[in-house]
């Protein structure tokens, strides 16, 4: 069995969406002073690779806490669209990988985007899913998306139809994925537990790929 870090490291210099503050990591407790060590979190529930749940945008939408514990582990598959050479994925990026979809809890697409993390690049111009290919997603029996990019939908957008079409459905979205390369294209188990923290609207998640 292998297991793949998905997440990226959380810090105090790390990106994030425009208009939030980054995290601040502050050593409360020391050694030399207490004897023991702690730090204290400070951040915004979106941080990081996270999830976002229904209630992110929904107004009677799903909380994370008020989901079973199997939301957030099943069998997954990778879509590679690193060489797709536009911004927006459309349904014939994805139709080839129907059979597999049909047998997924979650689809992960690999744009490529995470190898500009840290730069400005990383906040402009990834490929985000068409309302069409949105839509079409929503045949399937899916827990969630994921993506390698600060958001589903596109930067531009003001109203965020993608994440409001899979909150509508129930669906979670995993943003700011990691590592996606050192996957493959095989079937794997994906785990993305979030924070277990009342009236969750989101969460940083640990996601891992568990494959074998």
């Amino acid at each position: 069995m292998k297991i793949v870090d998905l997440s990226h490291m959380i810090h105090c210099e790390m990106p994030v969406f425009p208009g939030t503050e980054q995290p601040i990591l502050e050593k409360a407790y020391t050694l030399e002073n207490n004897g023991f060590r702690e730090t204290k979190l400070t951040m915004y529930s979106h941080v990081g690779t996270h999830m976002d749940a229904p209630a992110h945008m929904v107004q009677d939408g799903q909380t994370l806490d008020e989901f079973n514990i199997d939301k957030f582990i099943g069998k997954a598959i990778i879509i590679d669209l690193t060489n797709m050479g536009r911004k927006s994925i459309c349904i014939e990026d994805l139709k080839e990988y129907e059979k597999l979809i049909e047998s997924v809890d979650f689809l992960i697409l690999n744009t490529g985007w995470s190898k500009y993390w840290g730069t400005e690049n990383y906040f402009k111009d990834f490929p985000a899913l068409s309302i069409e290919a949105a839509e079409w997603l929503l045949n399937f029996n899916l827990k969630g998306i994921g993506i390698d990019a600060i958001s589903i939908d596109n930067m531009d957008s003001r109203t965020f139809p993608i994440h409001n079409m899979l909150f509508q459905e129930g669906l979670v979205a995993i943003e700011n994925l990691n590592n996606l390369e050192a996957v493959g294209n095989n079937l794997f188990i994906f785990s993305c537990m979030p924070l277990k923290y009342k009236e969750a609207d989101g969460s940083p998640i640990r996601a891992t790929a568990i494959i074998g």
